[in-house]
């Protein structure tokens, strides 16, 4: 099959892996929730040779996320496993770190809730979670591009920009926010740690 492209990966891969080579040095173990195309995953396991990289999504997402594995395959980086927030349940594994890049806005609310406490409940203690994608600051959004991206997703029936302190809330005590990345494109790298 054709491998599935996002630009936007493409584009923000490079600025991501200089935040995970950071944050994600003392784990052994990655969850990636919405692996979504697949290419976060090539780039960034042969980066981080330390750990295990573990792919998921839903499962209509996999045969393209495969492909790109197919053709970049590293010895940690793990095929998807189905992972679709509210449907399936934490994926096996003993998880010391979580990656997400631009689901929270895709999701529902009560989808990214549900996703942050989640990871709130999985992580162990001084786990990290790196969250990655466009979010809003007191209620306010960051720019105009994000103001009107905003528009578009809640148009399309998507659950829009999620604010950071309402996910401070949802991450009930467990998850501190212990860095607030700004990145290219008007977006954030949020680094939580399980308390």
């Amino acid at each position: 099959m054709e491998k599935p492209f996002s630009q936007a990966c493409e584009n923000n891969k490079g600025p991501i892996l200089e935040v995970l080579k950071k944050h994600f040095r003392p784990c052994s173990h990655i969850l990636e929730i919405g692996s979504g195309t697949g290419q976060h995953g090539v780039h960034f396991a042969p980066a981080l040779p330390h750990l295990i990289w573990q792919c998921s999504d839903m499962p209509g997402n996999h045969a393209g996320i495969n492909a790109w594995i197919d053709e970049a395959p590293a010895h940690n980086l793990k095929r998807p496993v189905a992972f679709t927030i509210g449907q399936h349940p934490w994926p096996k594994g003993d998880f010391d770190g979580v990656f997400s890049a631009n689901t929270a806005h895709i999701m529902q609310p009560q989808e990214a809730r549900l996703m942050m406490e989640l990871v709130a409940h999985n992580l162990p203690k001084g786990g990290i979670f790196c969250q990655y994608g466009p979010f809003n600051i007191d209620g306010r959004y960051t720019s105009d591009s994000n103001r009107s991206f905003d528009e578009s997703l809640r148009n399309q029936g998507y659950g829009g920009i999620r604010d950071i302190g309402e996910l401070q809330d949802w991450a009930v005590s467990k998850l501190q926010l212990v860095e607030r990345l700004a990145m290219p494109a008007n977006n954030f790298t949020l680094v939580w740690r399980k308390v």
